[in-house]
């Protein structure tokens, strides 16, 4: 099965757009990675819509852990290790530092892989 990890911003834009991210990713046959560093995130940030869609879903992802350090550069180094994982991130710096497999946001509010 393919797998998409998802960086913090990414999810926090599908909320706010409305967009149903964990079901959309799992019809395509992708099993979405989300690490607990980018959970932590949302707690620290206070983002209890996000947080409890996680909690209410938690059976359509796989929790992983990126260990000790900055998220977005954990994620990138993810990314390298794993070229085959797409990557579900808005952030421009982690887009530019990898070659794997993408998902973003189209304007249609609708989740593409490029």
């Amino acid at each position: 099965m393919k797998q998409a990890i998802l960086d913090t911003n990414f999810i926090i834009t599908c909320v706010n757009q409305k967009i149903d991210f964990l079901e959309e990713i799992n019809l395509r046959g992708i099993l979405p990675l989300i690490p607990k560093e980018v959970i932590q995130e949302l707690k620290n940030n206070n983002l209890e819509l996000a947080i409890s869609i996680l909690k209410k879903e938690n059976k359509l992802f796989k929790e992983i852990s990126l260990g000790k350090g900055h998220v977005d550069k954990k994620i990138i180094e993810y990314a390298k290790k794993n070229p085959e994982v797409i990557v579900g991130t808005l952030d421009q710096e982690i887009k530019k530092s990898i070659k794997n497999p993408k998902a973003v946001i189209t304007e249609r509010k609708r989740i593409s892989i490029l």
